[in-house]
């Protein structure tokens, strides 16, 4: 088979097309025939060496969409069956989803029922999947208003559509730092994009509801913004930080709650098709900014970390 492996750290460039062996099924384990997959952040940190835990060679890829090619378990995973996986080790202790096949744990492949196009699916499993936790976790349900801090990322641009099918009425708030990209936000439904000036938040607004996706780098500026009993749901790290120094959970407004989600522990095959039945039931728009083909995954790398970089970039082997 075709896949991207990497040999060791550096740019886009070292993201080589090589053909090596498809992977054979094992006890435990099933072969998904990759047809997509979508470029996260977290896959250009371990590309730049900033995972210490990934040794290299590796396939990266903590995410893809495909069809069983073949099973160890053909009652739920029957051959054909269309599938999506995400994180569990993915391109970091095993090999993932940058390659025409994919050898995966059984227990993290989940079945799928959609119509979508490749294109499309690609785009959702851990970008929408990992919005849809946070607005859960968040009470997105029961806010008025919504703060999305980094709303122009995958992710951002995924809760900001999500919300809107989830609870219709929400005002939602998002933060950029590229005062250009707010025409971008509000055709996607954000009805106040905000700038993000030195990792602070331009307005003085209050939210039931806040979304950080920038992570450490801006949580004690976002969580003064909360209302009281309102949630803040930590999902990101796109501040390239990981700790919050001297952090003093009295930051947090009286009776407001700080949460976290991680898709990994909460992805099931269950809440993936919720999470797809929204979508097209709302005619959610999920369609990648951007597709490449596998011999360019290096190219769909570079333009999600461009400083003009907008939504999904999605590779289709």
């Amino acid at each position: 088979m075709k896949a991207i492996v990497i040999e060791e750290a550096g740019g886009p460039e070292v993201l080589k097309l090589k053909e090596v062996p498809t992977p054979k099924v094992k006890p435990g384990w099933s072969l998904v025939r990759v047809k997509g997959f979508g470029i996260n952040h977290s896959e250009i940190y371990t590309r730049k060496g900033e995972s210490p835990t990934v040794k290299f060679p590796r396939i990266l890829g903590i995410e893809c969409v495909g069809e069983v090619a073949d099973t160890t378990e053909a009652d739920r995973l029957p051959v054909g069956q269309k599938v999506v996986s995400i994180m569990g080790g993915m391109g970091r202790e095993f090999d993932g989803g940058y390659a025409e096949y994919a050898l995966l744990p059984n227990e993290q492949i989940y079945p799928v029922n959609t119509n979508l196009s490749w294109a499309e699916l690609a785009a959702v499993p851990e970008t929408y999947f990992t919005a849809y936790g946070s607005l859960k976790n968040a009470h997105i349900e029961k806010a008025k208003t919504l703060l999305v801090r980094g709303a122009t990322s995958g992710v951002g641009t995924a809760a900001i559509k999500l919300a809107k099918a989830m609870n219709p009425s929400v005002t939602i708030t998002g933060s950029t730092r590229h005062e250009e990209k707010f025409a971008e936000l509000k055709a996607i439904g954000c009805d106040k994009p905000v700038l993000d000036k030195d990792n602070q938040v331009q307005t003085d607004d209050h939210f039931d509801t806040i979304i950080e996706l920038v992570g450490p780098a801006t949580l004690n500026d976002s969580l003064p913004h909360l209302n009281q009993f309102g949630y803040c749901c930590m999902t990101g790290g796109l501040g390239d930080q990981w700790t919050v120094p001297d952090f003093s959970a009295f930051v947090i407004p009286n009776g407001a709650s700080l949460t976290v989600f991680e898709s990994g522990v909460a992805s099931s095959a269950e809440a993936f098709n919720d999470m797809l039945n929204i979508i097209e039931t709302h005619h959610i728009d999920v369609k990648p900014t951007k597709t490449f083909d596998l011999a360019h995954t290096g190219d769909a790398q570079a333009a999600l970390e461009a400083s003009d970089s907008f939504g999904k970039m999605v590779v289709l082997p």
